[in-house]
């Protein structure tokens, strides 16, 4: 199965992004089926941008989106919401036509050093992606402490760990059956 994983966060030392790195090896995934969002320079929709055409660095990310038959995606909370980069990267794919971000398994994921785990941003982050026709994963992980929850690319507790490894394999066998045909 082919994944592609979005980080909602553009800095650098992004716990949210830390996660996915975790979720590729889980997963065993290449390192470049993580998409950095600061590789794309997407700018602020604007209709009048759009009418001159999509950006090329919104199409590169689209063709991403569209080969892929399973979406990962982790992002920070920002004021109890979505992170502004990920909403703006979600409203410009949604422009595209045919429009790629829409029948894909997905997962949410959200990392926080408070202690909510970020996951009111993530019952946000949600709307969008349902509203566009995407099957989301009925549970989400939510990593609160996340400053010291991870140290050294790992878990530091063994209970986050099992949870997180837990996820990502019942979202493998969400994602599989959702894009595997049935036999008749």
């Amino acid at each position: 199965m082919q994944y592609l994983l979005i980080s909602g966060a553009l800095r650098k030392d992004s716990v949210n992004t830390q996660l996915l790195h975790m979720a590729a090896r889980h997963l065993e995934l290449p390192t470049d089926s993580i998409a950095d969002l600061n590789e794309f320079a997407i700018p602020l929709y604007s209709g009048d941008i759009e009418a001159v055409g999509i950006p090329e660095g919104v199409k590169r990310l689209g063709d991403l989106v569209a080969k892929a038959q399973a979406l990962i995606v982790s992002s920070p909370e920002y004021n109890y919401s979505v992170s502004g980069v990920l909403k703006n990267a979600i409203d410009w794919l949604s422009r595209i036509r045919p429009m790629p971000l829409t029948k894909k398994p997905l997962l949410l994921m959200t990392a926080s050093p408070g202690q909510i785990g970020g996951i009111r941003g993530a019952w946000q982050t949600r709307i969008p992606f349902e509203g566009l026709g995407n099957y989301v994963y009925p549970e989400m992980f939510s990593l609160s402490n996340s400053y010291q929850a991870i140290a050294n690319d790992a878990f530091t507790n063994s209970d986050d760990q099992k949870r997180f490894n837990t996820m990502l394999t019942a979202f493998q066998e969400f994602a599989k059956n959702l894009t595997t045909p049935s036999c008749t």
